[in-house]
């Protein structure tokens, strides 16, 4: 007898909740920036945009750094299981990945994807095994800047525990005294999804180096997580290197932070919805750290590379698990 998950209307809802998740994205890009825009200088309620902006502004610019908005009723909603169950998703710790609730942690997660759909729901809802895995650490997701610039899409981030991707974000949460704290980094960024497509493992790595500093100067142990089938769930429609498209597209993500990607999912609602695969992310063994006020170069150096290490021994480990051509698949950092 078939269960309740693998019923036609729950595989439409389970649709339905993905869908939606992309539709934030198009929120983001397009709809709300022009509604805002057209309210202001096309209709008489201009003013409601004007004193949401004053108050972003005056009262809660800083909500994107302290992570103070965050809401476990909206991170407890019952539509993010539904995405969950999608492909399925489900979480996994790693023996040897226990925390000690007096420290924070840095949370490093590969790849990004087109979407970073495993991240967000692992890290920013309260339905996947993270929070009983980690039952003594709040987590947050570090995502761009600019989701905290655009009404709605700004404050779903907040309520869903989002925050900066920024230094300044990072230092916020990794310096609590009281420890029990998450930070989760996608740190392959934007650049990374440029390499997204199935059967593809390739990493954005050898010149991020940031996190590390911030991890020496906080004492926070780093974290490798690799997320199996999320670069599954997306193909991309493909650019020369040295096409005019290429290069304006670049041109937005460094000045943006954010990249403009065509993604082919299921053909059957246009692309636009990710393929059911399933996806693993897997949580490795934390690299102890020690506070370093003023690391050197040759600290920083040193601890990239070991993180680096940990990193390709989880996924060299764990690979034969989750990956179907298993044999032939190997992370290739860049």
């Amino acid at each position: 007898m078939a269960s309740s998950k693998d019923s036609i209307f729950e595989r439409v809802l389970q649709t339905l909740a993905v869908a939606a998740l992309v539709t934030i994205q198009v929120l983001f890009f397009l709809f709300i920036p022009a509604l805002s825009c057209y309210m202001i200088f096309s209709t008489k309620y201009w003013w409601i945009c004007v004193l949401y902006f004053t108050w972003y502004l005056i009262f809660d610019k800083d909500a994107s750094v302290t992570g103070r908005r965050r809401s476990e009723w909206v991170r407890s909603w019952t539509w993010w299981a539904y995405a969950r169950d999608y492909y399925p998703l489900k979480v996994v710790k790693l023996p040897c990945g226990e925390l000690d609730p007096k420290r924070n942690y840095l949370f490093c997660v590969y790849p990004h994807g087109l979407l970073s759909a495993s991240t967000y729901l692992s890290v920013a809802t309260n339905v996947t095994e993270f929070t009983k895995l980690f039952p003594q650490h709040k987590s947050y997701m570090h995502t761009i800047s600019a989701f905290y610039k655009v009404p709605v899409v700004r404050d779903l981030a907040l309520w869903a525990g989002g925050v900066e991707a920024s230094k300044k974000a990072l230092e916020y949460n990794l310096s609590k005294k009281d420890g029990g704290n998450i930070s989760t980094l996608v740190v392959g960024g934007a650049q990374e999804a440029y390499y997204s497509n199935p059967g593809i493992h390739k990493i954005v790595l050898k010149k991020r180096k940031g996190f590390i500093k911030i991890a020496l100067t906080q004492g926070s142990p780093l974290v490798p997580v690799y997320s199996f089938g999320e670069n599954e769930i997306f193909s991309q429609l493909e650019f020369d290197e040295n096409s005019i498209f290429q290069k304006f597209r670049e041109l937005v993500r460094k000045k943006l932070g954010f990249c403009i990607i065509y993604p082919l999912g299921r053909m059957d609602l246009l692309g636009l919805v990710p393929k059911r695969k399933p996806i693993t992310f897997v949580v490795g063994e934390p690299i102890d750290v020690e506070k370093t006020e003023n690391p050197t170069q040759e600290q920083i150096d040193n601890l990239h590379q070991l993180f680096e290490k940990k990193l390709v021994e989880l996924f060299e480990s764990q690979k034969k698990h989750y990956l179907k051509d298993y044999e032939n698949a190997h992370l290739e950092i860049i």
